[in-house]
């Protein structure tokens, strides 16, 4: 790298003083020429003086008496002083001339000087990378590794030693940490569970509807059982109707499917005309009203938390939680009592509480979509607030809340802590009933797995199972095959008290218009 240097700073002294030469003998040259015409012009008048005269000698002029003779004498002094500034000029010429031919000489020498310098320079450079090459080969004999491996062995030392003493650092943090963190976790704590009063619900899985009267009952039944036939084929709940004086019992694992069926029987019975055609057309309706109020218990939930800027497409994905349980706990109000407890955590902790009520609120939100997505909730929730926009620390901490991922921010941590504290109070969840309705939901997984299947209901708590496929792609013969493979696969799969009935319903319609 010098050599070049060195070569880039001669050559530009080098045309630096080529051009200066350059402008000088441009100059000179205009000078001589202007020069040679003057002296021409000025020799013309002194010849014209001292040509000799021919013929004979007139006498001069006389001056008329009283006067001097003055204009000869001024004339050949003027002539004498432009003759001798033209020689003092022609001599300052003639001296800038051999100072200029003796400055070109002196140039000439230096760029032979500077020339054989570069020379110089281009061989020592080459002699020094040979013996770069050379060293560099012994090193590698000697060493018996390449270049290239001996880089790589002593970044693998200086790395190993860099995280040796990184650990020897960490271990003496948590050795000084481990001290007082006992004490202080268990402060702060007991101060959020002290501060958060959240109520506890336990949800059922019956929901009754209240009757005007016993007669209704029998509308509800319909000619030959059809109407609550109907009623449970599009529904998908169980119509319980028992000894109960005006009510009507309704039995579903699935909170929003039950939540549907009991505004859709309401209706009907608020209305009288109970019949298959009506039934389909308030289930649609009621459908439509859940998911409004999916979105209204949603929006109350974002104002209690104090949220404003959440993607409008996790509204009704977040509504719909409410319908929805975890160990018999209700999951949006876990929510909230997570996101509550995780900002009193921060707070204590000197952190963004902020930040920590949103990871806390949002990390159950995949459990609105885990019997449409494959993964576990924590994943099926991540990647949900990801495409969403959401900061990738929520999404680690909604990933990593089950240790799924291993945390890597005190934000996952604290998710992880406010809700093993709003699952771990006094009446919090029921394990039974969680186990209840994973089985009912495994019920219709195996159904759906079947080509051709429509519509799968898990009746009767479990004990039946009710599948509806579709006429155009599967036949009878093929719907007793797809009963028997349910069957088969349920009792491999599950454990259940007494037997499942397998139910597959394979239903055409024809319809055609009046006009």
């Amino acid at each position: 790298m010098d050599t070049t240097v060195m070569l880039g700073i001669a050559v530009g002294v080098l045309a630096l003083v080529t051009l200066a030469v350059v402008v000088l003998l441009v100059v000179l040259v205009r000078g001589q020429q202007s020069g040679k015409g003057r002296p021409q012009a000025r020799r013309a008048p002194q010849q014209q003086a001292t040509r000799p005269e021919r013929g004979p000698r007139r006498p001069a002029p006389t001056a008329p008496p009283g006067t001097a003779q003055v204009a000869p004498t001024a004339q050949e002094e003027e002539l004498r002083s432009r003759r001798q500034a033209a020689d003092r000029r022609e001599e300052l010429l003639a001296e800038r001339e051999d100072r200029l031919n003796r400055y070109l000489t002196e140039l000439h020498n230096r760029e032979a000087h500077l020339d054989t310098i570069a020379e110089g320079l281009d061989r020592r450079e080459a002699l020094l990378d040979e013996a770069e090459a050379q060293q560099t080969q012994a090193l590698s004999t000697v060493a018996g590794l390449s270049a290239e491996e001996a880089r790589v062995e002593l970044m693998a030392h200086v790395e190993k030693d860099a995280r040796l003493h990184a650990a020897q650092l960490t271990r003496e943090i948590e050795s000084e940490a481990k001290l007082n963190a006992e004490a202080k976790a268990r402060a702060i704590i007991v101060t959020s569970i002290q501060r958060i009063a959240a109520e506890q619900t336990t949800e059922s899985v019956v929901a009754a509807v209240p009757l005007p009267g016993d007669e209704m009952k029998g509308r509800i039944i319909g000619r030959e059982g059809r109407n609550i036939r109907a009623f449970e084929q599009i529904t998908g709940v169980n119509v319980l109707i028992d000894d109960t004086p005006e009510s009507v019992l309704l039995s579903c694992f699935d909170p929003v499917r039950r939540e549907t069926a009991r505004l859709t029987l309401t209706e009907l019975v608020a209305d009288g005309r109970i019949h298959p055609a009506r039934i389909e057309e308030v289930h649609e309706r009621s459908q439509r009203r859940v998911e409004e109020l999916c979105i209204r218990a949603a929006e109350d939930a974002l104002i209690e938390m104090g949220i404003t800027d959440l993607a409008p497409g996790l509204l009704p994905i977040l509504g719909a939680l409410q319908y929805r349980t975890s160990y018999g706990q209700n999951v949006l109000k876990h929510l909230i009592e997570c996101g509550h407890i995780a900002a009193m955590l921060a707070s204590e902790l000197g952190l963004d509480p902020e930040l920590c009520r949103r990871a806390a609120f949002l990390h159950d939100i995949g459990k609105a979509l885990t019997h449409e997505a494959e993964g576990s909730h924590a994943k099926v929730g991540a990647d949900l607030a990801r495409r969403h926009g959401e900061h990738p620390d929520i999404v680690h901490a909604i990933e990593a809340h089950h240790n799924e991922v291993e945390p890597r921010t005190v934000e996952a941590v604290l998710t992880q802590a406010a809700d093993a504290i709003s699952g771990s109070r006094p009446g919090a969840r029921r394990e039974s009933l969680e186990m209840y309705v994973k089985r009912l939901q495994r019920l219709e997984d195996i159904a759906k797995e079947h080509e051709g299947v429509d519509k799968v209901f898990a009746m009767q708590a479990g004990r039946e199972i009710r599948v509806m496929v579709v006429p155009e792609l599967v036949n009878d013969a093929q719907s007793a095959v797809i009963a028997r493979e349910i069957a088969k696969r349920v009792e491999e799969e599950l454990t259940y008290p007494g037997n499942i009935k397998v139910t597959v319903v394979r239903e055409s319609r024809a319809i055609a218009l009046a006009k």
